[in-house]
C-alpha cells in the first residue's frame, strides 16, 4: 500500500462533496424530509453534504458543514441495521473518558442520525501517509524504518481505558454461544460457499473438535468490554497535527456497536493481528507486551505470566481470523462486495502460523492445507508426536 500524496496529518478534515446515491425513492423521501428538519435546528450548509464513506454492514456515512465545524450524518436502513447499540455504547465510550461520536439527533424509526464528527483520518491511513505501511529494507533485509509504535502505544493506552471502565450486566456476554456462532461462518461460508468444499464426517470431526478446544481455552479468560473490531481502521487521529505523546483522550473510536462483554485477550489481538494489514512478529510481540504491562498495572485481570496471556491472545486471535474468513467470503458472495477477499492469504496466514505452534491445533492446521491446497513437508522427528 503506497502513500496518497493528497493524504496529510494536517490535510483537511472536510472531504470534496460526493454525489450520494439511492436505490429506493421512498428512502430518499425520507432522508430529504429528516434532513430538513436537523438543517434547521442545527444549521446546516446543505451544499456541503457529501458522503464520507461506507463500511462492511449496510450502514453509511455523510458528512456536512455545521456552524462551529463539519457533523456526520449515520444512514442505517432500521430493517437491516439496529442503531440503539450504537447509541448506547457511544455513552459508554463517553462516559469512560474516550473520544466516540456524540448523537445530536436521531430518527430511531427511519434510522438517520446526526454525530459529531470526530475527523476524516484513521489511524491506518496516517500511517500510510507517513510511509509505516512501506517499511524500506537493507540490501541483506534488515529493516532500515520503525514500525509506528507511537500510534500503537497510544492505542495501546486507549484499550486499557476502555477496559477500565467495564462492567458486568451492561453489554451482551460474548458466550460460548456467540463464539460457537461466529466459528461456524468458517465452514458455512469460507470453505463450503467459497472454496466448494464438502467436508466428510472425519473432517467435520476436526473441526468440532477444534472449535470446542478454542471456545473452552477464550472463555477460561476473564470478561472486559470488548470493542470486537479494535484496530487502526476504527481509531480516528487528530487532523489538525499529532501532539507530542498520543493518549487514551486523543485517538477517536468508531465502528463499536458490536461491543460485548467478553474474554480480555480479544481486543488486543484484534489490534495486533490486524484483518488488513501485517506487521513482523517482534513489533507484534512488542506491543502486546507492553499492554500486558500496562494492563497488569492498572489492575486488569491479565495474569502474571506473560506466555500465557500471549497464548491465550493467539488462541483468540485464531478463533477471530476463522470468524472473519467467513465473513469476508459472505460479504462476496452474498453482499456483492468482492474486495474483503482480497485480504483471504493473511487470514489463512494467521490461521495456519497459530495452528502451527500448538499441537491441540495440528489436526486443524492438515485440515486447513487440505482445502487450501498446500501440501506441507512430511518430516517425521524422532522423539515427536
Amino acid at each position: 500500500m503506497s502513500p496518497s500524496p493528497s493524504l496529510s496529518p494536517h490535510s483537511p478534515a472536510v472531504p470534496a462533496p460526493t454525489d450520494i446515491h439511492w436505490t429506493d425513492p421512498a428512502r430518499l423521501a425520507q432522508f430529504n424530509a429528516w434532513f430538513a428538519s436537523v438543517q434547521a435546528s442545527h444549521g446546516l450548509d446543505t451544499s456541503t453534504l457529501g458522503l464520507a464513506s461506507a463500511d462492511a454492514s449496510f450502514r453509511r456515512y455523510f458528512r456536512v458543514q455545521g456552524p462551529s465545524g463539519t457533523l456526520v450524518i449515520m444512514d442505517a436502513p432500521p430493517d437491516k441495521e439496529n442503531s440503539q447499540p450504537f447509541v448506547d455504547i457511544a455513552r459508554l465510550l463517553r462516559d469512560a473518558g474516550l473520544r466516540a461520536p456524540e448523537v445530536l439527533a436521531w430518527d430511531a424509526p427511519h434510522g438517520f442520525m446526526l454525530l459529531t464528527d470526530l475527523g476524516a483520518l484513521t489511524m491506518m491511513q496516517l500511517m500510510d501517509a507517513r510511509g509505516d505501511l512501506n517499511p524500506t529494507y537493507s540490501t541483506t533485509g534488515q529493516a532500515l524504518s520503525e514500525p509506528p509504535l507511537d500510534l500503537y502505544l497510544g492505542a495501546v493506552d486507549t484499550l486499557v481505558q476502555w477496559q477500565l471502565a467495564s462492567q458486568p450486566n451492561v453489554l451482551p456476554p460474548y458466550d460460548h454461544a456467540l463464539l460457537l456462532r461466529e466459528l461456524e461462518l468458517f465452514p458455512q461460508w469460507y470453505i463450503a460457499a467459497h472454496r466448494q468444499v464438502t467436508l466428510d464426517a472425519a473432517q467435520r470431526k476436526v473441526l468440532d473438535d477444534s472449535f470446542a478446544l478454542l471456545i473452552q481455552n477464550n472463555l477460561s479468560w476473564p470478561s472486559v468490554y470488548v470493542h470486537r473490531d479494535f484496530m487502526p481502521r476504527n481509531l480516528m487521529v487528530p487532523t489538525t497535527g499529532l501532539p507530542p505523546k498520543l493518549d487514551a483522550t486523543t485517538l477517536g473510536v468508531l465502528d463499536f456497536q458490536d461491543a460485548v462483554y467478553g474474554p480480555i485477550t480479544y481486543d488486543i489481538a484484534s489490534l495486533m493481528r490486524d484483518a488488513f494489514l501485517t506487521w513482523e512478529e517482534n513489533f507484534c510481540l512488542d506491543v502486546t507486551i507492553r499492554y500486558w504491562e500496562k494492563a497488569r498495572k492498572a489492575g486488569l485481570p491479565v495474569g502474571d505470566d506473560f506466555g500465557e496471556f500471549y497464548r491465550g491472545v493467539e488462541w483468540m486471535g485464531l478463533q477471530r481470523h476463522l470468524k472473519i474468513a467467513g465473513i469476508f467470503a459472505r460479504l462476496t458472495l452474498r453482499d456483492g462486495k468482492p474486495k474483503y477477499l482480497a485480504d483471504t492469504p493473511r487470514f489463512i496466514h494467521y490461521i495456519r502460523s497459530t495452528c502451527n505452534r500448538y499441537m491441540q491445533l495440528k489436526p486443524l492446521l492438515r485440515l486447513v492445507e487440505n482445502i487450501e491446497g498446500i501440501e506441507a513437508p512430511n518430516v517425521f522427528a524422532f522423539g515427536r508426536s
